[in-house]
């Protein structure tokens, strides 16, 4: 990848790259500050969050892991 390219697609990324961390990092939050989830445990969360932390970890574990209060 060139300067020019990574230059032209730069406004695009850093919002996607915020969005992304800010997601993962509210996920870890809350696997860490609860105890029930529907469907695994903390550990397997946490792996689930981490390995797949392209938007997919985060998403699947609202999704399939969150306990509804």
């Amino acid at each position: 990848m060139n300067d020019t390219m990574l230059q032209e697609y730069l406004p695009f990324l850093i919002p996607l790259i915020v969005a992304q961390l800010a997601l993962l990092g509210y996920t870890l939050y809350h696997i860490l500050t609860h105890t029930h989830y529907k469907r695994g445990t903390r550990g397997l969360w946490l792996v689930v969050a981490l390995v797949g932390m392209q938007f997919i970890g985060p998403i699947l574990y609202f999704l399939l892991g969150k306990e509804d209060a």
